[in-house]
C-alpha cells in the first residue's frame, strides 16, 4: 500500500476520534479544541494524498475510491454531528448529504461508462467552504456565530449551485443506450 492510500486511510481512522472529542467533553472545553485539530489534520491529508499521488505517479484505484469517500465521511460526520448539538438544522444537512449521493451515484454510472467525472470549480468552492464552516462550527466561538451561519447558507447555496453544475455538464451519463 503506497504512501498515499496510507492517508487516506489515516483519514478514516481519524473520524471516530474526531466525533469522540467533537461530542463528548471527555477533557472538558479541551475536547473541541482536540476535535478541531483531528479534523484538520484529517483534511490535510487529503490535500496531501492527491498531491503525493499525481506528483509521483502512485494513483490507483483504491485511492479513487477510497478517496472521494473518506472525504464525505468525515464531511457528512462533522455535519451530522452539528445536527445532533443543535448548531445545525436538519434539513440543511440532508441537502447537502443528499448532493453527495446523488453525485456520488453520477460517478459511478459514469465509471461504468469509462467517463470521469472531475471535480467542478463550483464543487471545490463548495468544499472549501465547507470545510471553514466545519472549523468555525468546531471552535463554537460566540463572536463567530454570524460568520458561521453566513457560511452554513453559502456553503448549501454552493452544494446546490454544484449539484445543478455536475448533472447540466454530465447529463449524458443518464442516457440509456437503449433510447431511440
Amino acid at each position: 500500500m503506497n504512501l498515499p492510500n496510507k492517508l487516506t486511510l489515516l483519514r478514516v481512522l481519524l473520524i471516530p476520534f474526531f466525533i469522540f472529542f467533537l461530542m463528548t467533553d471527555y477533557i472538558g472545553a479541551v475536547s473541541k479544541w482536540i476535535a478541531l485539530g483531528i479534523f484538520c489534520a484529517a483534511s490535510l491529508t487529503d490535500f496531501f494524498d492527491g498531491y503525493i499521488a499525481r506528483k509521483y505517479n502512485l494513483v490507483t484505484n483504491f485511492g479513487k475510491f477510497m478517496d472521494p469517500l473518506a472525504d464525505k465521511l468525515l464531511v457528512c460526520s462533522a455535519l451530522i454531528c452539528f445536527t445532533a448539538m443543535g448548531r445545525m438544522p436538519a434539513w440543511i444537512v440532508i441537502v447537502i448529504v443528499a448532493r453527495e449521493f446523488i453525485i456520488s451515484g453520477f460517478r459511478l454510472i459514469a465509471a461504468e461508462q469509462g467517463i470521469v467525472i472531475a471535480a467542478s470549480m463550483w464543487g471545490k468552492f463548495k468544499t472549501a467552504t465547507q470545510m471553514i464552516m466545519i472549523i468555525v462550527f468546531i471552535m463554537d466561538i460566540p463572536l463567530l456565530y454570524i460568520p458561521g451561519q453566513v457560511l452554513m447558507y453559502a456553503a448549501l447555496a454552493l452544494t446546490v449551485i454544484s449539484l445543478v453544475d455536475y448533472i447540466a455538464k454530465n447529463r449524458n451519463v443518464m442516457k440509456d443506450d437503449k433510447e431511440v
